[in-house]
């Protein structure tokens, strides 16, 4: 099941401090973090699904440039997210 609209507006009020504000790099890592669990979901429960599979794992790649950048630009910004997404164990 794909993200739906208001959970993307939700993440993007909560990361990015206003609705307009999707280009964040925090908004960004945050929505590819919803699609990615709901892919994971997905592909649980559809194990052959190649196509959803490259999908999943370009939306993983993506996420994982964009928090490189962000480590590279402003590590503070970068532990934030890490804590507040619960990711790197």
């Amino acid at each position: 099941m794909a993200v739906s609209k208001q959970q993307k507006h939700d993440l993007t009020v909560k990361f990015g401090g206003s609705a307009s504000n999707t280009g964040k790099t925090e908004v960004q890592v945050a929505i590819l973090s919803a699609e990615i669990d709901s892919l994971t979901t997905h592909m649980i429960e559809n194990k052959k699904d190649k196509a959803s599979k490259r999908g999943l794992y370009k939306k993983v790649a993506q996420r994982k440039k964009l928090l490189s950048y962000l480590q590279r630009v402003d590590i503070e910004r970068y532990r934030a997210l890490i804590k507040e997404l619960n990711l790197r164990g």
